[in-house]
């Protein structure tokens, strides 16, 4: 008798075998003979701002490095053996790119650096020199013919024709200089004109000409990207060329993807917000606020404000989380009428927005609070234990708060929570551990992402089987609705106690917002406050980070005091960067699985378990299962599937790029780049 079952299995692995062989054609002849390209950078580190800025773009883009301390007496040397070798009988490069402090940090006529000139000789290995002066040596002129060295702090630099249609493409043009202080030199550099065999990718005016602050230089069958300015990793000069110095390096194909991230979470949407007092210093209704009973004042959006919001979205093409407590909002319409026209306005507006749950009532899911101390304290029983909020209580703040949407046919993902204050997590110094009733009441909920004070906890963690997604707050304050108000409590908090301030700045040196005197209550928030915030939350967006920012519904109320920062940060932004770059603004969730796969990918690459190298047109990456990878390359470029192929990725930036693991039966990742 035959058995069927096994003529089966036999069939389908011939199948198998049969279609993996269709998948992988035969090697070209320049596959046969080209050397392995190990796609990992070398970075060489004097310990300079310019390298460590580098350094923190290969980091947060994902893209492996190794580093070797210039300081280090127990440094390798930097030869032939170091830089190649030979793996199955094919050479292989072991780096494909090099950045140096300079063209030369070893010195003249050292070893080092010959080992390397004839590495990148050899296998057509880049070079970035992070920082150098204008001289002959690396293609331009000293700077007294017609340059210029000093200080560069305003000065506004362009992207050439060149940069254009070279590394720089993605940018809008120009390229200014942070001048955030008349009293601090902040950037130093050389502005020079070429010589023969460099190629200027950024220019800035010299008298009345222009001449180059970035370039390649091609010698000696070599290539260097010439830098002639200072920098650290958080100026936004830098922050506009990072993704250009990293693609001109690896030649547009690496491990490592980079987006520019921007979300705004509104919290505390439908509950009223609690508003400062100018007279008091602080909230009357927070329990911290002596003298303030009777003088409670609320701040809620009205049907006005929400009408306002839709109509900015649509003009900004930017979408808002609504991060909502409807059962503050049932309360809200008990205490003041039966109906509630915000509540009305957003939900006939229900689609425009992503919704988040925020509990039912806002809450406070940690310990139970003895707001008898100041500050106040966690409450005990009897023998000493802790009072927590229970398991039952915290799921059903969560569960009402879906039900209520499900009634209003509004649609949430229920995986995302943002508990009221981040409660329920730790709160440092009185709670020093989470509530060990959370992480039970997000399970019984299936949430899976919920949000963390980035300021507080700036890493992700689990909770349970959920993840934390840190946020960043803003500093446009949920107590207030007018700029005189912002003006007032940023003032009170950031000047001394001399100028009738809190003394913050005082008690702590290091705080990066002191003020030298009070704000014009009329001018400050404008003038003041909105440029800073808005350069602040410029520099997240421009540095590869998904962390969401939030704020609360107070400032779309009243003088609605949040759209100034986000017109100046989105604005700002849309005339940096070029269409092909646009703001990706994602869900709490797709923040998570982000920032998720981001801490797994580290992790693969810190204990050595990625594999990835080009060989001619082919690229190949091994990951650890489980582990997807992040890989960029050019556009043209096709992943092999198991049987043909398909269009890699998506389109960013001139590139195209994607987190991306092997298809069934494969086991790595084959990329064709184009020829």
């Amino acid at each position: 008798m035959v058995n069927k079952n096994r003529m089966n299995r036999v069939a389908a692995a011939m199948a198998a075998a049969a279609l993996m062989s269709v998948a992988v054609p035969a090697a070209t002849a320049q596959a046969a003979t080209a050397p392995r390209i190990d796609l990992k950078v070398l970075v060489v580190d004097d310990g300079g701002s310019s390298v460590q800025a580098i350094t923190a773009e290969l980091t947060g883009s994902g893209v492996p490095f190794t580093r070797v301390d210039l300081g280090s007496s127990s440094r390798p040397v930097i030869n032939a053996a170091y830089l190649a070798d030979t793996v199955d009988g094919r050479p292989r490069a072991k780096f494909q790119g090099v950045v140096l402090p300079n063209e030369n940090p070893f010195g003249a006529g050292s070893a080092e650096m010959a080992a390397l000139s004839a590495y990148e000789t050899t296998y057509n290995i880049r070079q970035v020199d992070a920082y150098t002066w204008a001289h002959p040596e690396v293609g331009l002129e000293y700077t007294d013919n017609g340059g210029y060295s000093g200080t560069l702090d305003g000065t506004q630099a362009a992207v050439t024709a060149a940069g254009k249609t070279g590394p720089f493409g993605y940018l809008g043009g120009q390229v200014a200089f942070e001048d955030n202080s008349p009293l601090i030199p902040e950037s130093y550099g050389f502005i020079a004109k070429p010589r023969a065999g460099y190629t200027s990718f950024l220019d800035a005016p010299v008298g009345s000409g222009r001449a180059s602050l970035v370039g390649e230089y091609a010698h000696d069958g070599r290539m260097e990207l010439v830098v002639t300015f200072g920098y650290n990793q958080y100026q936004q000069q830098f922050r506009l060329l990072a993704r250009g110095i990293v693609e001109w390096l690896t030649q547009d194909v690496h491990l490592g993807r980079s987006r520019s991230y921007f979300a705004v979470h509104v919290d505390d949407v439908l509950a009223p917000d609690a508003r400062w007092s100018k007279d008091l210093n602080c909230t009357p209704g927070d329990y911290a606020c002596p003298g303030g009973e009777g003088q409670e004042s609320d701040i809620r959006m009205t049907a006005a404000d929400a009408q306002y919001l839709a109509q900015w979205q649509t003009s900004k093409n930017f979408k808002l989380d609504m991060v909502f407590n409807a059962g503050a909002g049932e309360e809200w319409k008990a205490a003041h009428g039966a109906t509630d026209a915000l509540a009305a306005q957003l939900i006939a507006d229900k689609a425009k927005y992503r919704w988040v749950n925020h509990t039912y009532t806002h809450l406070f899911l940690g310990c139970v609070q003895n707001v008898a101390t100041n500050p106040w304290s966690c409450s005990t029983n009897a023998q000493g234990a802790i009072q927590w909020v229970t398991r039952a209580d915290i799921s059903s703040q969560i569960s009402q708060n879906n039900n209520w949407a499900a009634s209003k046919g509004i649609t949430t993902d229920r995986s995302e929570l943002v508990t009221g204050e981040h409660s329920g997590l730790k709160v440092l110094p009185q709670q020093p551990v989470d509530n060990p009733n959370l992480a039970q009441a997000l399970a019984d909920n299936g949430v899976k992402w919920t949000a963390s004070d980035n300021s507080r906890e700036p890493g992700m963690r689990a909770v349970g089987a959920a993840q934390t997604v840190p946020r960043y707050p803003m500093n446009v304050y949920y107590n207030t609705g007018t700029n005189a108000e912002m003006a007032d409590e940023y003032s009170w908090i950031y000047t001394s106690r001399a100028d009738g301030g809190s003394g913050l700045c005082e008690d702590n040196p290091g705080t990066s917002t002191c003020l030298p005197g009070a704000l014009d209550p009329n001018t400050g928030f404008l003038n003041y406050i909105v440029p800073q915030e808005a350069r602040t939350a410029l520099r997240h967006v421009l540095s590869n980070d998904p962390r969401p920012h939030y704020v609360h519904q107070a400032n779309l109320a009243e003088e609605r005091t949040l759209y100034p920062v986000l017109d100046q940060v989105l604005d700002t932004y849309r005339t940096l960067y070029a269409p092909s770059v646009p703001v990706v603004n994602q869900s709490q969730k797709d923040s998570g699985v982000e920032l998720s796969r981001r801490t797994a990918w580290d992790k693969a690459l810190a204990a050595g378990q990625v594999t990835a190298y080009r060989i001619g047109t082919d690229v190949t990456v091994k990951a650890p299962g489980g582990v997807v990878a992040p890989i960029t390359a050019p556009e043209g470029t096709k992943k092999q599937m198991l049987l043909g192929t398909s269009v890699f990725g998506e389109a960013y930036a001139g590139n195209r790029s994607a987190w991306t693991a092997p298809e069934a039966l494969q086991s790595a990742v084959t990329l064709r780049l184009p020829s």
